[in-house]
């Protein structure tokens, strides 16, 4: 039999129980399956370069997801912006990790980011806008997603949001899905849309 002080204990453990699992935000992240970057060896970045790259970007895209507290627009941008990383070092520590987390519900911990947002977003300007010097498909592609990403990150740049702005007037806004959808990624031939007008 029971006892009349365990009926409240019971009553008090379950409510406690359901209190706890209500308060745990659960989101959706579609895992990305990126088998083959689209940016090749002829990128005009060094490997140690691109490793440095992805680590932040993925840092980034990690914090942003705590700082929002999961939203569905922070999850999705962090997918945008770890798919990136992932494409530049398919191999990165920091967007391998973020990307399992994020994959089984798991908020990842802050992670101690090498710049402060507005410093990355400077960063991903100054290498967007060196490899839009280059001729060659993937270099502009990529310098595309960089300074679009500038902006986005640190829209007090006005730097950056300029750049950002000619290139949308110029190609349309770039084709995340590229990047996302790794079907697409097997016909790359430029990730602007057709001009808008």
């Amino acid at each position: 039999m029971m006892n009349v002080l365990q009926i409240p204990m019971i009553a008090i453990f379950a409510l406690g129980s359901l209190v706890h699992a209500a308060g745990e935000k659960k989101f959706d992240w579609d895992p990305l399956d990126i088998k083959i970057s689209i940016f090749s060896q002829d990128l005009v970045m060094l490997n140690t370069e691109r490793d440095e790259y992805a680590t932040n970007l993925a840092a980034y895209a990690a914090n942003q997801i705590l700082a929002n507290k999961a939203t569905l627009p922070s999850i999705s941008r962090a997918r945008r912006i770890i798919a990136l990383a992932l494409h530049l070092s398919p191999r990165n520590r920091q967007a391998v990790v973020t990307q399992f987390q994020l994959g089984k519900g798991i908020l990842p911990a802050k992670t101690d980011a090498d710049y402060s947002p507005q410093v990355l977003a400077r960063l991903l300007l100054t290498r967007g806008q060196l490899l839009l010097q280059q001729t060659e498909n993937e270099n502009t592609i990529l310098a595309r997603y960089l300074i679009s990403l500038s902006a986005e990150i640190d829209p007090h740049n006005e730097d950056a949001v300029y750049a950002s702005e000619l290139i949308r007037i110029d190609h349309g806004t770039p084709d995340w899905k590229i990047l996302t959808d790794q079907k697409k990624a097997d016909n790359i031939a430029d990730p602007a849309p057709a001009q808008q007008q």
